[in-house]
């Protein structure tokens, strides 16, 4: 009896699971066409774009009801380097598919990524010529704070799973901010490389993951610790990174190589290369915890890998495909 309760609870979940990957819609930032796409991975294909109000926007966070997309608008250059600086954040209603309102930050910051708390349902971006990240209530689109990360060229975001940690990857300084978010200060910078790009959480917030661009390194940070434990080798130069659901793998995206390492947490060494299209950039992990989706930027497509087999699916995108987020 117990058996048959078992499988039944099984198959419920199952069906929510492969439920809500059909309900999904995969956000991308399309850099190239100045938009947001929105993409119906069970059918394979881009449904519609809509145009960002200004320049030109990396990133794309959901609203955890799925119901608002939000778009910082980073400027029309690349990280440290001159060009024009956004000072908005662009607030998307997914169903009207049209801006509703755009948040300005008074000056041009650029505004980068954006990230959800799980803890405080608040709004945290990165504003990189602030040297901070800027605290949005998503419910009234107004500012409420800001900490400071202490370094320039704050780009990339992640915040812990209990919310009450951040940390950022300063490109131009090669560190990573540690940031308390309940006192919104920095509590230390950690020393990782001449440059770094992009970051993420392992799901036990046990390590933080950066990559070295100036070689082909990734490293780990000990969360607690607050300092760079060890290097993974990696077969080209990392970027964006991801990891399963169950902690056992991290994804790592290689621009120059079109790959995707796949490193065993186990061991932290490269166990397999997944070929994907040219320059991925972003790795988001579906909800369901079975596929990942990786951006790539010169081919115009975001590549869908399914997690049991490896096995590598294309949507074509827009122009420029990088930031990814998933609106339920």
């Amino acid at each position: 009896m117990l058996t048959l309760t078992l499988l039944m609870m099984m198959g419920v979940f199952g069906a929510f699971a492969s439920s809500n990957a059909r309900d999904g819609r995969l956000l991308v930032a399309n850099k190239g066409d100045h938009s947001l796409a929105i993409l119906d991975p069970a059918i394979g294909r881009q449904t519609a774009t809509i145009v960002e109000s200004d320049i030109t926007g990396h990133e794309v966070a959901a609203s955890p009801d799925g119901k608002r997309a939000f778009v910082p608008i980073y400027g029309d250059s690349g990280v440290g380097l001159p060009g024009s600086d956004g000072r908005t954040l662009d607030i998307i209603e997914l169903g009207e598919r049209r801006i509703v309102h755009s948040i300005d930050f008074g000056r041009g910051v650029r505004p980068h990524s954006a990230v959800f708390s799980p803890k405080d349902g608040l709004l945290y971006v990165t504003t990189e010529l602030d040297n901070s990240v800027t605290i949005v209530d998503p419910q009234t689109f107004k500012v409420v704070g800001a900490v400071p990360t202490g370094q320039t060229e704050s780009h990339m975001l992640a915040i812990s799973s209990d919310g009450r940690y951040a940390y950022t990857a300063n490109v131009g300084p090669g560190t990573v901010s540690v940031l308390d978010l309940a006192k919104r200060k920095t509590m230390t910078v950690i020393s990782v490389a001449r440059r770094v790009q992009r970051i993420s959480v392992s799901p036990n917030d046990r390590w933080a993951f950066t990559s070295d661009t100036e070689s082909p390194r990734l490293a780990v940070i000990n969360a607690k610790a607050q300092k760079v434990e060890r290097w993974i080798e990696l077969p080209s130069q990392g970027y964006g990174t991801a990891s399963t659901f169950d902690g056992k793998w991290l994804l790592v995206a290689m621009p120059a190589a079109n790959g995707i390492a796949l490193v065993d947490l186990g061991t932290f060494r490269v166990a397999k290369t997944v070929r994907v299209p040219a320059a991925p950039q972003e790795i988001l992990i579906r909800p369901d915890g079975r596929v990942a989706y990786v951006s790539c930027d010169k081919s115009h497509q975001v590549a869908s890998i399914n997690l049991s087999d490896w096995t590598v699916d294309l949507i074509n995108a827009g122009s420029g495909a990088d930031g990814l987020a998933w609106a339920r």
